[in-house]
């Protein structure tokens, strides 16, 4: 479950539902749908006597209902909560008649911070392999100096331990999200 995707379409769904409502309830109270409708009660309408009318089955309906909208609520939590869309490990394409490699994630995960973080410049590295094993993404997070040659250093990572990275999942085209951002403080100075 892409807990992102879920997320934006349900809380779209819903702002839309309470939107619509309350643009109704303002046309209600201004009198568009007519002066009899804008001045009777809430209560006062063909679902609550319906309601009233068939009390003895509706609310054990309504009840479970209300537990199953709450254990879906429940798991759509836990699903934001407790998914970081990570992978434990990544297939490698190439030869099978040997067998099949799987890379693991956190080898490359490493492999690329420590690479980056040798570089001239850079304070730390962060690198998060995700997504589905058909479909590994990296974002590698990169805080440098505040003094550093952001131009350089990009060009640099982009040139080398990214270029590494496709190299080792055998991936030209895999999706690499880099974000530079440069510490407060100037780092060290040798003089």
């Amino acid at each position: 479950m892409h807990a992102d995707r879920a997320n934006r379409v349900v809380l779209a769904l819903l702002g839309l539902l309470l939107l619509g409502l309350g643009v109704t309830g303002l046309l209600l109270g201004a009198g568009v749908f007519g002066g009899t409708a804008a001045h009777r009660t809430l209560v006062d309408n063909g679902v609550v006597r319906f309601v009233i009318a068939q009390r003895d089955w509706l609310w054990p309906v309504v009840a479970v209902i209300a537990v199953v909208v709450g254990l879906l609520a429940l798991r759509w939590l836990l699903a934001v909560l407790f998914s970081s869309g990570r992978l434990a490990g990544i297939p490698v394409a190439g030869d099978r008649a040997a067998g099949r490699t799987t890379l693991i994630s956190a080898a490359l995960r490493d492999a690329v911070s420590g690479e980056i973080e040798r570089y001239r410049g850079v304070r730390s590295a962060r690198t998060r392999v995700e997504g589905d094993p058909a479909d590994p993404r990296l974002a590698v997070s990169v805080r440098a100096d505040r003094d550093a040659d952001l131009a350089e250093l990009r060009q640099n990572i982009e040139k080398n331990a990214l270029t590494h990275a496709r190299h080792a999942l055998d991936a030209p085209g895999l999706p690499i999200r880099l974000d530079l951002t440069t510490a407060r403080r100037a780092g060290p100075r040798v003089t």
